[in-house]
């Protein structure tokens, strides 16, 4: 069964306001026919006469009071819906912004992200969430406004991209480890014992098929699931780890860092976000304030 046409909550309410047919129909443009037509099916939608005959003109039945009420409110939140959405005023938004990121993202980025924010709109919070197996469903669902990472072929494609910056991988080791003095050649690296961080548990990295073209294989002594847990027994013993050299630049603070002596493609840190929330002027000046906190280098020390 089709529903009600919507077209006539706003003949309704010129109808109402006028009080007449005969202007009601000039304020629409329509001829007198046209608009005794469009009260014929008022009155079949409502199941009221809405204007009845008193003398010379017509008055609102009580239904037609009490919606009168009611009708004017509505057509317009109705047509605020349909007009262009407002030019955002920052210093008057409230709204959280929940953020997924990988390890270190935090770390290196947060503080300065959350002084540009609170700078330009005191009433935005954000909401830092740790990455999770569901994939981008989250995001397809509004749980997660923003993600940071690498961009993998499981990413749903309708997913929105923008990269964010490049990062490499670098060799880190506590202050006075043999690595940080002379050179550090493949073999010297190999040598140690390692930290290997896998957030999937995985038993090898990149950097193994790195050595393995070069012959060689490390020794790794403990796996771990994230960046931190690496620093902290790098910082403690003279183990060795990979991180990425930009995302965790606050979590590598007082340890002594090295570029790799291997051949190691550089990974692309991106954001994504749902389609739905592109043309979103909240979430398109959130973006903005991500890529400049992240290409300016606003995070450095």
């Amino acid at each position: 069964m089709p529903g009600p046409d919507l077209n006539l909550l706003y003949t309704l309410d010129v109808l109402l306001s006028e009080g007449s047919v005969a202007r009601a129909a000039r304020r629409l443009r329509l001829s007198p026919s046209a608009m005794s037509r469009a009260l014929a099916r008022l009155r079949e939608a409502t199941g009221d006469p809405l204007l009845v005959r008193s003398g010379r003109g017509l008055v609102a039945t009580p239904r037609a009071l009490a919606l009168r009420d009611r009708i004017g409110p509505l057509v317009a939140e109705a047509q605020a819906v349909l007009r262009p959405a407002e030019k955002l005023d920052l210093a008057r938004l409230e709204r959280v912004f929940t953020l997924r990121s990988g390890e270190g993202f935090v770390d290196t980025f947060g503080a300065a992200l959350i002084a540009r924010i609170t700078a330009q709109a005191p009433g935005v919070r954000l909401r830092f969430v740790g990455k999770s197996e569901r994939g981008q469903a989250s995001l397809r669902h509004g749980e997660i406004d923003l993600e940071t990472g690498v961009v993998s072929a499981s990413d749903g494609p309708e997913m929105r991209t923008m990269a964010l910056f490049h990062d490499r991988f670098v060799g880190v080791v506590r202050h006075g480890h043999p690595l940080a003095q002379g050179e550090v050649t493949a073999e010297r690296y190999a040598d140690g014992g390692h930290v290997l961080v896998s957030r999937r548990g995985q038993e090898r990295g990149v950097v193994d098929d790195a050595l393995a073209i070069l012959g060689l294989k490390r020794r790794i002594v403990v796996m771990v699931g994230g960046f931190a847990a690496a620093v902290a027994l790098v910082r403690a013993s003279d183990l060795i780890t990979a991180l990425p050299e930009r995302h965790t630049a606050a979590l590598r603070a007082g340890l002594h860092t090295f570029p790799l002596p291997l051949s190691l493609a550089q990974v692309t840190i991106s954001m994504l976000w749902h389609p739905r929330l592109d043309a979103d002027a909240g979430h398109r000046w959130l973006r903005d304030c991500v890529r400049a906190v992240c290409g300016s280098g606003e995070n450095q020390p």
